[in-house]
């Protein structure tokens, strides 16, 4: 699956420009080309990384770092900054403001794509012992969030706990009985087809924009996270 950059740059020569190396490299890319736009697509699908303009219209660059930061279900996003302000105390100013890494204009592509996977290593680093991924779906383990293909999903804590069991141990096949010790807990009395049911509803949910359905039923067996 491709890694998701938002691209945030109101220069209408550059913006192509950016799309296309980026492509090339193997991104997929989102575009956005005021603060504006950009705070409604960071609501509607979030990406791996922001590459964001300082001098967009409003909110500005730095607007928008700030607005990332306070958001909890953002705050984690990546964020290199693009500017034609190459002073140092710009560079501070701008970092202070949040963002992870930055960028003086003019630049090479090849300089870009590489400053991007690393930023792209080092939040993988940080952030691998609280999240789990299996494919497009992703959980957040800290945040007590789920997310596919960019988009939030919700569902109860039982869901929950029960998808945490499954994206840790993905490709094996468990029985009702033994979801039941690891979500439920074990001596807890809880009918078998308990089971049943919050698998309808996490099927339900994680499945409500529609793709694979992660949750396989293996005939009188149990459940299994895998694909088909």
């Amino acid at each position: 699956m491709k890694q998701k950059i938002l691209i945030v740059e109101d220069d209408h020569s550059l913006l192509p420009l950016l799309t296309y190396n980026l492509e090339k490299s193997g991104f997929a890319c989102l575009e956005a080309k005021d603060g504006e736009e950009a705070s409604l697509m960071l609501k509607e699908n979030i990406p791996d990384l922001v590459l964001l303009d300082w001098m967009i219209p409003p909110p500005n660059g730095l607007e928008i770092c700030k607005l990332i930061r306070r958001n909890r279900d953002i705050r984690h996003l990546p964020i290199i900054l693009l500017t034609a302000k190459g002073e140092q105390e710009d560079m501070a100013k701008g970092l202070d403001t949040g963002a992870d890494d930055y960028i003086v204009k003019p630049f090479q592509p090849v300089e870009l794509v590489a400053r991007i996977n690393a930023l792209l290593r080092r939040s993988k680093a940080s952030f691998s012992e609280s999240k789990l991924e299996f494919d497009n779906l992703e959980l957040d383990i800290k945040e007590h969030k789920v997310v596919r293909n960019g988009k939030r999903i919700h569902m109860g804590p039982t869901e929950f706990k029960l998808l945490k069991f499954l994206m840790e141990n993905p490709k094996r096949v468990y029985s009702r009985e033994q979801l039941l010790d690891a979500v439920w807990g074990h001596g807890i009395f809880v009918e078998l087809r308990t089971v049943d049911t919050h698998i309808r509803r996490l099927r339900k949910a994680i499945n409500i924009n529609g793709g694979e359905n992660f949750i396989r039923t293996v005939r009188a067996v149990g459940y299994s996270l895998d694909f088909k």
